[in-house]
């Protein structure tokens, strides 16, 4: 797909590739719908990008007031999206039977009911060209669940799920649903704990503008699924198919697990992306 001169609805445009990912859009010539929560963030993205060519909307997507506000500026906009990628996420480490049943349910809303809920709302504009493209930023925990971020896995499992069915049920129309999945990425949006272990177990990590320029190839390519990273990839391929010897690997992992999970947290703070381990 030739994104020159298509308009793009990104969400999660202020977050951790957030802008990265805006830029790189707009590098490619798409016009941009940028969405976040923070007003003023937005408009300093604006501010950085080409004169004309990100419009903003500020709007926290788990609401429905928040949707139908997107929504509303989509359908103003000219032309209409062709493409959507959503990007947003919202984080959540620590060990499960410390985590607050509120946090959790926000968190399932934010990353899995807010994008289903949107691609439905979305789909009658989307469906007006003879082109679309669906990218949802995913994670490598939408393959490989690890400790410490069940709530966070189960619900980028669920994301993985709905984009791999919505492909197959639109597979014989112009409609494009992609899974994009970065591995763990160098934002602010780490926590200290989560960063402390992943100094610990040695994970790689990849710079945000790669990541962005990687995501935008791959909707240029029209790749139903990616995965970054090595050995990310061999992980969340021996997951599929031999589970018991990534649980042996895993087991190995939890004291260290447990010793950042138990460490302060700070609130939940949404964003596009942020780093984790083997994402």
């Amino acid at each position: 797909m030739d994104l020159c001169g298509r308009s793009v609805v990104l969400t999660g445009a202020t977050g951790g590739i957030g802008e990265p990912l805006c830029a790189a859009l707009v590098e490619a010539g798409a016009r941009v719908l940028a969405v976040g929560r923070d007003a003023a963030r937005l408009d300093a993205l604006a501010a950085r990008m080409p004169r004309d060519a990100v419009r903003c909307v500020v709007a926290d997507l788990a609401s429905d007031d928040g949707r139908q506000r997107l929504l509303q500026a989509a359908r103003t906009g000219s032309p209409a999206p062709s493409v959507l990628v959503l990007a947003h996420a919202q984080g959540g480490f620590g060990l499960f039977e410390d985590q607050d049943p509120q946090a959790m349910a926000r968190l399932v809303d934010t990353n899995l009911v807010a994008p289903l809920l949107l691609i439905r709302a979305l789909l009658p504009l989307l469906q007006a060209h003879d082109q679309v493209a669906v990218a949802v930023v995913g994670s490598t925990f939408g393959s490989l669940a690890f400790p410490g971020f069940a709530a966070y896995s189960a619900s980028k499992f669920g994301l993985r799920g709905l984009v791999e069915a919505l492909a197959r049920e639109y597979a014989d129309t112009p409609l494009r649903f992609q899974y994009l999945a970065p591995r763990a990425t160098r934002t602010a949006f780490n926590t200290p704990a989560v960063d402390a272990l992943n100094a610990e177990l040695k994970v790689a990590s990849d710079a945000p503008a790669d990541v962005a320029r990687a995501l935008v190839a791959a909707i240029e390519r029209g790749q139903a699924r990616l995965q970054l990273g090595w050995p990310e990839k061999l992980f969340a391929r021996l997951n599929g198919v031999l589970p018991g010897l990534v649980d042996r690997s895993l087991r190995a992992q939890l004291p260290a697990v447990r010793r950042h999970a138990r460490s302060p947290q700070p609130d939940s703070r949404e964003e596009t992306r942020h780093a984790t381990p083997l994402r």
